[in-house]
């Protein structure tokens, strides 16, 4: 199945040995439509003799069903696993395989060409240490291929092969060769590609893949496959930069020991170095690297060891330890650039959680600054973005995490955002540089804090959060029970959907992403309220539970009070005593909640209330109740 080698008959034991101390390069091919992707992959494999003898008759089989190369093997068949894509002749999804040589290990990633599958193509390209760029000799540079070269460069591929592909078709002409390289060079420039390869081949007939071609005599650099043997892995570029290593597990197996888990993800690190734990800062020296082999007396980038410290710091899961004298950043506010992987839109202000290396904290997307348009890297005023947009957005955390820019370490300047709630990957990004106010800006000490005005006020603050349709009876409910709470003598506000829209949130519409807005910015009031000892009562459609959650999240678990005021469809548009429902149904009112916008339901309100079957007093005798039940009152 593999390459040969004299080892295999003499010494399988030297030769396993040998296979298992390769270095290992992953890359991926990229490129348009038809340039010759997945043909490539398979000459790859098929040269590399890392095909079984029934695949081999299996793709001849194959190739005589499906294939586009007559009578000859179509290698792409290979990699193109998906009947739709063997039926279609393209690659949808993210191929990987895995060969070999007598040199060196791969793991190669064929990754999608069409526009819609750009998000494929940032998975697979996400850890690649290089990038073989298909170019098709008879069409040369197109749209899709820059496209793929400013990703390629946005992720920080360092290396890239500018792979000419189909030089048989246009009889190994060295001008069609020179005039692509000419006119790649000047974009590749203009996206930041530097270290850039030019290679002629033919994937279908195999020239410059594995051996120099006599058909291109003119041309003297390498073949490919010399090319990926030689070329320089990111983790060995790595271990030249500073330590980093988030810790994966607290390793506790006894009262004796206790170890700290990870892979190294920058630099080197001896026992006796001095190391910071972040974003703590507090600092340790290095005891000793511990592997199932014994101990090291060095562990580099790409490692996965314990490491044991000569004082007890408090450490946990997600904690990034840094070499003491030249440490990662802290902070929790960031610019990023995202790529929005999702076919629901990026709407600013909503609570994604965030995965960096092995933290997971909360984050927002605060704004979008700018979205870049990929064909003709245009910076492109936007508030939101689609499936597979890139934009340049401002990022906020709930807590400060240890990073790096990501130009400087992949690792810990990477993440995704995940939803809370479905746990689907929604975008992936890569961080700029903390925003300074992050670091000015900090939590001040106040001596009277909320414990102290609760008592003052007799009372313990809460947020009670009224949703349901327009016209459900929220505002109705919430007035009089803030009457009721008023003549008892407790201490309240009312925060009324209507009144804010008039003053706090007067610039916002009520597209998705500014109703995501409003309630953001409510739930921030709402928190201060609550903070100052008030019983805060907040009347608004607010029609996401994504929003209602994170208006939760802001205060305490038993500070929070849902309360689904819910009433059928039907029965709120009979109310309709601001006309709006009539409206919304002439198309004069967009995005009404209820007819032509969502609205999502509570799934585990504290109370639900039928406002079609209660009466506004009764109702609001319910609230009382369970607010003493939940000791918010007396």
């Amino acid at each position: 199945m593999s390459h040969t080698s004299d080892l295999i008959a003499t010494d399988i034991a030297g030769y396993l040995k040998a296979h298992e101390n390769k270095s290992l390069l992953r890359f991926i091919t990229c490129g348009s439509v038809d340039d010759g992707k997945s043909t490539l992959i398979g000459r790859l494999l098929y040269d590399s003799k890392m095909l079984f003898e029934d695949t081999l008759a299996s793709i001849e089989a194959d190739s005589r069903k499906w294939g586009t190369q007559g009578d000859n093997i179509d290698f792409a068949l290979l990699v193109d696993g998906l009947a739709a894509e063997r039926e279609q002749g393209i690659t949808i999804d993210v191929a990987y395989r895995f060969f070999s040589t007598e040199r060196r290990k791969f793991i190669v990633a064929d990754t999608p060409g069409h526009e819609q599958y750009t998000r494929n193509m940032v998975t697979g390209a996400s850890t690649a240490d290089a990038a073989v760029l298909m170019v098709d000799a008879r069409k040369g540079v197109l749209t899709q291929t820059r496209r793929h070269s400013y990703l390629v460069s946005l992720l920080g591929i360092r290396h890239v092969v500018v792979a000419i592909n189909k030089m048989d078709l246009v009889d190994y002409s060295e001008k069609v060769y020179q005039r692509i390289v000419d006119e790649y060079g000047a974009f590749a420039k203009q996206v930041g590609l530097e270290n850039v390869t030019y290679i002629p081949v033919s994937a279908f007939k195999g020239d410059n893949i594995t051996a120099t071609s006599e058909k291109t005599s003119w041309y003297h650099g390498p073949t490919l496959m010399g090319y990926l043997e030689t070329v320089e892995i990111d983790e060995q570029r790595m271990q030249r930069g500073p330590f980093r290593m988030p810790v994966q597990w607290v390793n506790r197996p006894d009262l004796d020991f206790r170890g700290f888990s990870g892979t190294v993800a920058g630099g080197k690190v001896r026992p006796g170095d001095r190391i910071r734990v972040q974003p703590s800062g507090k600092e340790s020296t290095v005891s000793r690297i511990v592997t199932f082999d014994g101990d090291l007396e060095e562990a580099v980038a790409g490692q996965s060891v314990t490491l044991t410290l000569a004082d007890e710091v408090d450490i946990s899961r997600g904690d990034l330890l840094s070499q003491a004298d030249a440490p990662a950043g802290v902070a929790d506010q960031f610019e990023t650039t995202l790529v929005w992987m999702h076919d629901e839109p990026l709407l600013p202000g909503r609570f994604f959680l965030l995965k960096m290396g092995t933290q997971t904290v909360t984050a927002s997307v605060m704004d979008v600054k700018y979205q870049v348009n990929v064909n003709t890297m245009e910076h492109v005023a936007a508030k939101t973005l689609g499936l597979n947009s890139i934009g340049v957005c401002t990022l906020n955390l709930d807590r400060p995490v240890g990073f790096d820019p990501y130009t400087e370490n992949r690792d810990t300047g990477g993440y995704i955002l995940v939803d809370r709630l479905t746990n689907a990957t929604m975008g992936a990004g890569l961080i700029h540089f903390a925003l300074r106010r992050s670091q000015n800006i900090h939590v001040q000490h106040v001596d009277v804090n909320k414990a102290a005005r609760n008592e003052l006020n007799r009372q313990k603050s809460c947020v009670v959060w009224f949703t349901g349709l327009s016209g459900s009876g929220k505002s109705t409910v919430a007035n009089l029970l803030e009457k009721k709470l008023h003549a008892m003598g407790h201490r309240t506000y009312l925060l009324d959907g209507d009144n804010v829209r008039h003053g706090l949130n007067k610039d916002l519409g009520f597209t998705d992403t500014d109703r995501v807005e409003n309630i953001r910015r409510v739930a921030e009031v709402a928190k201060l309220m609550v903070d100052a000892g008030l019983i805060v009562l907040t009347a608004f459609i607010s029609p996401f539970q994504a929003e209602r959650r994170m208006a939760r999240s802001l205060v305490e678990a038993d500070e929070f009070l849902e309360i689904h005021v819910d009433v059928p469809l039907a029965v709120a548009e009979q109310r309709d005593v601001k006309g709006l429902y009539k409206k919304a149904r002439r198309g004069e009112l967009k995005n009404f909640t209820g007819i032509d916008s969502r609205y999502e339901a509570p799934e585990a309100a504290e109370l639900r209330l039928q406002t079609d079957k209660l009466s506004p007093e009764e109702s609001v005798d319910q609230i009382i109740k369970l607010l003493r039940e939940r000791g918010r009152l007396p």
